[in-house]
């Protein structure tokens, strides 16, 4: 038998003379078949679980994550944790994407929804190890989940988001914001959530745009300078120092052409021998700036917002004409402005009209500390209901924190509007859900009972890490709020954290939206179902190394 080498191959020739090649790279490639495929996927998952576990809650720990250029983030998040983090594994990833899932379309959750998933996975590891097979275990757990999605259903409460100037919208944001960084001023900031949802909720649709809430951080002043501002600022100033630092009662233009003369698309090369040619290009371009200037002013206008840079010729023509203006303006703000104001943004100066402009009650710039940072503030917008979170923190991590925990509290304000009925918190919802299934799973004649009290059990995970990271015993807190729902038939006694002397979640005001819930249980169990379905890992050498 004869052999020549091709690469990484062999070719060989056998007895006959015919050739195959032998292929280097198949020794190479690692393969994990059976159960030995499903342990390493559920380990793999579980360590990302036991990541976040201890962030949970009011009293969750927070986590540094320290990126590749250096940047450092201070956050309890579950979905920005693991967004951060490096991780590499196939199956871990789909964790990851399971918090962001949540993340998108409710907004808040995604630490107990990786945590619910990893107790899944702990609990069909057991399964497995016994000798269930895993579709079997899948079959259960979606079970389970129905059960468990009607119990919450059912224990849900509806409340009336209109009443006492939004009361159970704000108690549902101090929800929100209390396992946070911010939670010390939770009061103030679930307060301007609750404003700026309802003031741009389209409350006959129950739909909030969230385009229209502008989150700004601006670094220095303290956490309670956070305020709400029924416009739009943009992190801009005007362009000249001497230019008026008010305009009341704006007509403002809205522009994305250049204050420039016209340039030629090819290349050029313009040469000038004498002064006077010197002198009538000149004029030229004071004529051509001042018909710019013209065509504003005929259209009434009083201010000039521009996407683009002007050179200081224009910006000096622009103060003697009285026209205030503001440079570089990015497009997504330019929109917002045109859409708050009602202007139409205007391509050519020729087409500039009256009925283009935008308008607003005044347009004012304001300064921060000693450094004379400045912002531009457009309030008075009749068009549109456009507000802005004006967001004040010690450093750039505190601001970006605090723009993290605003938007999970809008996002669960903006749930409430759209159905408006709550369950507990606390790991009372979990707690009800898990007893439902124990009892649905004494009821079932199949094998898939023993998978669906390994759901109850998993579900148990939530108010013991609640309690753990709140300093109390886990196991024995649990036991105690489990028993106070049996005796009572009251599904709201939960873990009590924050030591109020209560455990009734609707006395402490401590509860979220049942959309977030059910969609925790519905979205853990799919991701749950699809890692057990995989029973073979074949990983290239390329990736091992």
């Amino acid at each position: 038998m004869a052999n020549f080498n091709i690469g990484r191959s062999q070719m060989c020739v056998d007895e006959q003379g015919n050739p195959f090649i032998l292929m280097e790279e198949q020794a190479a490639k690692k393969r994990l078949q059976g159960i030995q495929a499903h342990k390493a996927n559920i380990l793999a998952a579980s360590a990302v679980a036991q990541t976040v576990r201890s962030s949970m809650g009011p009293r969750g720990m927070d986590k540094m994550v320290v990126g590749p250029d250096g940047d450092v983030i201070v956050t309890n998040d579950g979905a920005t944790i693991l967004e951060k983090m490096d991780v590499d594994h196939h199956i871990a990833k789909l964790l990851v994407e399971l918090s962001k899932s949540q993340d998108d379309e409710i907004g808040d959750g995604t630490t107990g929804i990786v945590v619910i998933a990893g107790a899944l996975l702990d609990g069909a590891m057991d399964l497995i190890e016994k000798g269930i097979h895993p579709l079997r275990i899948a079959t259960g757990y979606e079970k389970a989940c129905s059960i468990a999605v009607q119990r919450v259903e059912e224990i849900a409460r509806k409340v009336d988001i209109h009443a006492d100037d939004g009361e159970a919208l704000k108690k549902a944001a101090r929800t929100a914001l209390g396992s946070k960084v911010v939670s010390g001023r939770k009061d103030q900031l679930a307060k301007i959530c609750v404003q700026a949802v309802l003031a741009v909720a389209d409350l006959s649709r129950l739909d909030v745009n969230f385009d229209l809430i502008k989150v700004e951080g601006k670094v220095g002043g303290k956490l309670e300078d956070t305020h709400l501002i029924h416009g739009i600022v943009i992190d801009k100033d005007f362009s000249h120092p001497q230019m008026p630092k008010v305009v009341n009662d704006a007509k403002m233009c809205i522009l994305t052409c250049p204050f420039e003369p016209p340039k030629p698309k090819t290349k050029h090369k313009l040469d000038i021998r004498s002064g006077e040619d010197y002198k009538k290009m000149y004029e030229i371009e004071q004529a051509y700036f001042r018909t710019q200037i013209q065509h504003i002013k005929n259209a009434g206008c009083n201010l000039v917002i521009c996407q683009w840079g002007f050179d200081d010729e224009a910006n000096h023509l622009l103060y003697q004409a009285g026209l205030p203006a503001v440079r570089w303006v990015g497009g997504v703000e330019l929109e917002l402005i045109a859409i708050a104001t009602g202007g139409r943004i205007v391509p050519r100066f020729e087409e500039i009209t009256a009925e283009k402009l935008g308008k607003a009650g005044i347009v004012r710039e304001i300064t921060f500390g000693t450094t004379k940072d400045t912002m531009l503030v457009i309030e008075g917008c009749d068009k549109s209901k456009a507000v802005t979170v004006l967001v004040r923190g010690g450093n750039q991590m505190v601001v970006d924190e605090a723009k993290r925990c605003l938007h999970d509290a809008n996002c669960c304000v903006r749930n409430l509007i759209r159905d408006p009925r709550v369950v507990p918190g606390g790991g009372a919802s979990e707690m009800a859900a898990s007893l439902a299934v124990l009892s649905a799973a004494d009821q079932e004649q199949t094998i898939d009972q023993y998978s669906m009290k390994a759901f109850a059990q998993a579900l148990d995970t939530v108010p013991m890490a609640l309690a753990e990271n709140s300093g109390l015993s886990s196991i024995g807190e649990m036991a105690t709020v489990k028993g106070l729902q049996e005796t009572t038939q009251n599904a709201w006694h939960g873990v009590d954290c924050m030591q109020v002397g209560t455990t009734d979640m609707w006395e402490q005001s401590v509860y979220e939206a049942c959309a977030s819930k059910c969609s925790q249980l519905r979205l853990a169990t799919q991701v749950v179902k699809m890692i057990l379905k995989i029973d073979d890992v074949i990983t290239s050498a390329d990736v091992m190394q």
